[in-house]
């Protein structure tokens, strides 16, 4: 859908657009070639002659986690490539494109990589009975002739109430570590209304998870921003390129500075635990999947010694 999006402006304004996505096809046996393929892919959506969207999915599968000692040599290239590009010596941002990464298991996503994530959005299935209703409506079709019944179809997933809920859900935390963090901090403090009182909350999340860097604070401040300019262009803009499009800089600057939002403690605090819920989420799946892997194992060799035992006799 942003593919599409984009492209139609740009088809519109006349500025020309290149999709790419990097995929496993990328990873090759020879050392170092997995690392130029991914520079090639990173330097054909930077080229600043188009506006480029790249697309890594499946990410836990294409960049290796370091210490992982499942992760290939191939993997472990992309995974300096990636991490070099998008936050590192030679970073050089020019606003012409954008990076999405894609995972099922972003708890399997090298710590330092999945960080340099700028904004991070759960995309799940159907989780309500609206969505359930939605979704199997949808996907059933049209040839058949079964009253909806009491519901308004698709009422749930209009974007802006979808959104609206997603954001009003983090004013507080949703994960229980967080949850902690939060209310032993309020307690403490009182309201948090402050950035001495925000700096005192993001001090005692790191105190709980020492992940929680100088870079998530960069992330949690860039995605407050993000925030701050969350708004519609009209229509028309993007139809007619005279009317935005091809204006100067100073006059776009001042046609978008009338539409920006101000930025309130209610959306700072938002935006902390949104990011701080998703560390804490990544943790917790990350740490859970590798105690049930102990356990099986154990299991396996408890089975396997009574096998053992039980032939001997």
């Amino acid at each position: 859908m942003m593919a599409g999006m984009i492209s139609g402006y740009c088809e519109v304004a006349g500025y020309p657009f290149r999709y790419q996505n990097l995929s496993t096809e990328s990873i090759d046996s020879y050392q170092g070639k997995s690392a130029q393929n991914a520079k090639a892919f990173i330097n054909n959506v930077l080229d600043p002659a188009v506006i480029g969207f790249g697309t890594i999915d499946d990410i836990d599968q294409l960049a290796g986690k370091r210490g992982d000692r499942q992760s290939s040599a191939g993997q472990l290239e992309i995974t300096a490539v990636l991490m070099e590009s998008f936050a590192g010596a030679n970073t050089v941002v020019r606003g012409n494109c954008t990076f999405g990464m894609f995972s099922n298991y972003p708890e399997n996503v090298d710590d330092a990589l999945r960080q340099r994530a700028g904004a991070r959005f759960l995309v799940d299935g159907p989780q309500t009975r609206d969505d359930y209703i939605d979704i199997f409506a949808l996907l059933l079709g049209k040839n058949h002739a079964i009253p909806l019944g009491a519901h308004e179809l698709y009422a749930a997933q209009e974007i802006k109430k979808a959104v609206a809920d997603s954001f009003g859900r983090h004013s507080r935390p949703q994960e229980e570590g967080l949850e902690r963090v939060y209310e032993r901090v309020s307690a403490d403090i009182g309201k948090l209304d402050t950035l001495a009182k925000l700096g005192t909350y993001l001090k005692g999340i790191q105190e709980a998870d020492e992940r929680f860097t100088g870079r998530a604070i960069k992330n949690i401040t860039d995605a407050i921003k993000v925030r701050a300019m969350d708004f519609e262009l009209p229509d028309e803009w993007m139809e007619e390129p005279d009317l935005f499009l091809f204006k100067s800089y100073d006059e776009k600057k001042g046609m978008i500075e009338e539409l920006r939002q101000p930025i309130t403690v209610e959306m700072v605090i938002q935006e902390i635990n949104r990011y701080a819920d998703s560390e804490f989420r990544y943790a917790d799946k990350s740490d859970e999947a590798a105690i049930e892997r102990m356990v099986r194992e154990y299991g396996l060799t408890e089975e396997a010694k009574r096998r053992y035992l039980a032939g001997k006799e």
